[in-house]
């Protein structure tokens, strides 16, 4: 499964200004349900807030990678957001998280869920990839350079 199929322009907001790790994680729950039936804001919010108790999801260098395993779903969801100013996120290197890609995905993943965030993990310690994103001018060109970046990476 490509990150890009994850994806929509629709679930990337750039710029978004977000005070605290907390509100940041109630806009990617809302993301990750908007247009979705399947999914409730709150319940996808409980699952992060969750996880995020058993250990940061900061991997450093800005980026964050919530995520959760959810019942009453079929099918994996990421949504992007992209801070005005970075927000603590307890990462290991203490920098404040102004990246952060959000993965719901169904309980019963767990082989694909852990394949994901392998996958998340290579992609955003691609330093030119996460430049790129932080200059994006909207969540179309967020698209594009995630496009583009999978393009390079299957091609070498």
């Amino acid at each position: 499964m490509k990150i890009v199929d994850l994806l929509t322009p629709a679930r990337i907001q750039t710029d978004a200004e977000v005070g605290s790790k907390k509100r940041a994680l109630e806009v990617l729950s809302e993301m990750l349900t908007t247009g979705d039936g399947e999914l409730a804001a709150a319940t996808v919010f409980n699952k992060l807030i969750s996880r995020e108790r058993l250990g940061s999801t900061g991997l450093g260098h800005g980026v964050a990678l919530p995520h959760a395993r959810i019942e009453g779903t079929d099918r994996a969801l990421g949504a992007l957001l992209r801070l005005e100013q970075g927000v603590d996120f307890d990462a290991f290197d203490k920098r404040p998280v102004d990246l952060m890609f959000a993965l719901v995905v169904p309980e019963h993943f767990t082989d694909e869920h852990l394949q994901i965030l392998a996958d998340l993990a290579e992609m955003f310690s691609d330093q030119s990839l996460c430049d790129a994103l932080r200059n994006a001018a909207d969540p179309e060109q967020t698209y594009q350079e995630l496009l583009d970046w999978h393009g390079r990476v299957k091609q070498a």
